[in-house]
């Protein structure tokens, strides 16, 4: 996912969208990689044609393209780069929020209790080796760009930059999760808990691990049996209670989260006692459906 405005940096993407032969071929790019020929044939266009269009697609980052040796020949293969856009539209002076935004790459934790099936990978490749919880304490794993636990938690420390004099006005975070089954199963219900400074917000239960093909942002060297991508889900704890994507999650507000000067801490944990223990998958920057980190956000007036 990219977040984008009005600022004339973002001309080439909005370009990019505005022809309907663009769009048929990130509609055909959804279904599974394609080369320009290919493409070609479905479209029933020219390749030079369809490279032109393809040019303006990756000028606005909304595929990449590779060069592969195959059957004698080198082909352009083109994937989807995104998998959705949000565009922020100006607003008034009396509308704009004031807020701090820390991003939390997935292997930044500072606590951990995990339990097989676990482990975890950067972009380019495994750390350690599957199913053994002691390399959750290896120094690289400040490069992760995936990790996952068949249950336990893992718990990050954010700092908290809200200034003397400044009131909280909402606790905002997002990050992409599924759940943990040996392999991919589409239908492997968990039930995720969510804590802010050691306060049950309350729990998702994630449909299973993966589903239908590889996750748009996947390294090409992580095998296709294994997590692929998870749903983007977004927290809001307000003075009216908790929401996930914008449904009620319980009625902890503001006033239950105890608030210390210098830090918040964000636990993801799938306990021993749910009644759906299907492990967690946490998917950063470089893996997944969604290019980003843990994003957390403190709202402030």
């Amino acid at each position: 996912m990219i977040q984008t405005t009005t600022d004339r940096k973002w001309l080439p993407l909005y370009e990019a969208l505005a022809s309907d032969v663009r769009l048929t071929i990130l509609e055909l790019l959804a279904e599974e990689a394609m080369n320009v020929k290919d493409l070609a044939q479905r479209l029933e266009l020219s390749s030079a044609i369809v490279t032109m269009h393809v040019k303006k697609l990756e000028a606005g980052g909304l595929i990449h393209t590779k060069l592969v040796r195959k059957q004698g020949g080198t082909h352009k293969i083109c994937t989807l780069a995104l998998s959705r856009i949000d565009i922020q539209l100006p607003q008034s002076s009396e509308q704009q929020r004031l807020f701090n935004e820390v991003s939390i790459p997935v292997g930044h934790y500072t606590r951990f209790e995990v339990h097989p099936t676990c482990g975890l990978a950067t972009d380019e490749h495994l750390i350690g080796q599957f199913d053994d919880p002691r390399f959750f304490f290896e120094p690289e794993r400040m490069h992760a760009r995936i990790l996952w636990f068949g249950r336990g938690f893992v718990e990050y420390r954010i700092p908290n930059y809200m200034l003397p004099g400044q009131t909280l006005e909402e606790i905002e975070f997002s990050l992409e999760i599924g759940s943990e089954a040996p392999g991919i199963a589409e239908n492997w219900p968990s039930d995720i808990h969510f804590h802010v400074n050691n306060t049950l917000l309350g729990y998702w239960t994630s449909p299973g691990d993966s589903g239908h093909g590889r996750g748009t942002l996947t390294p090409a060297w992580w095998s296709d049996s294994t997590n692929q991508y998870g749903w983007l889900k977004v927290l809001r704890i307000t003075e009216d209670g908790t929401f996930l994507d914008g449904q009620r999650l319980s009625d902890i507000t503001l006033k239950d989260i105890p608030v210390s000067r210098n830090e918040w801490t964000l636990r993801l944990e799938v306990p021993e006692h749910a009644e759906h223990v299907g492990g967690l998958t946490l998917y950063g920057e470089g893996f997944g459906n969604y290019n980003q980190d843990i994003r957390f956000r403190t709202y402030r007036r």
